[in-house]
């Protein structure tokens, strides 16, 4: 049986201040799973635009649309590993069981941390990212937890 990391359970954030911490520290957000504007009233296109319109660069990871060049004026990138520069949150909108396939993308990437947005849970896939240094939030929606701050 392997044993958990103590440092890498720490990184899986439950806690109000931890979380709000998260959000006040990123400036340059990765959505992963994001959707064009023609899909503007799901959750995956409205929350990065209210995140955009707050002052986050957004940088958009769409799965599908492979015709979509841009979203929400930014340039599209296929994998979050393949953006240029520093990242410092990953927001996924993604399926739970739909994340796996993610993971090391996102870890060669080592943003500071991930966010799985509401109803969005996958422990296994946040204990690997936890246990390569990354914070980890799940099933919160950073619209919601920004309008808090």
């Amino acid at each position: 049986m392997r044993e958990e990391n103590p440092a890498a359970a720490d990184r899986l954030l439950e806690a109000d201040d931890d979380v709000l911490a998260v959000l006040t520290a990123a400036r340059r957000v990765a959505v992963l799973g994001i959707k064009p504007v023609s899909r503007d009233f799901k959750p995956a296109h409205f929350v990065p635009r209210y995140l955009q319109e707050a002052g986050y660069e957004i940088v958009p990871v769409p799965v599908y649309y492979p015709g979509v060049r841009e979203i929400l004026g930014q340039p599209v990138y296929r994998t979050v590993a393949a953006i240029p520069g520093a990242i410092d949150l990953v927001v996924v909108f993604r399926r739970s069981h739909d994340i796996p396939p993610h993971v090391d993308d996102i870890i060669a990437k080592h943003p500071r941390a991930v966010w799985f947005q509401l109803g969005i849970r996958n422990d296994d896939a946040a204990r690997r990212l936890a246990a390569a240094g990354i914070d980890v939030v799940q099933n919160r929606c950073t619209m919601t937890e920004h309008e808090r701050l």
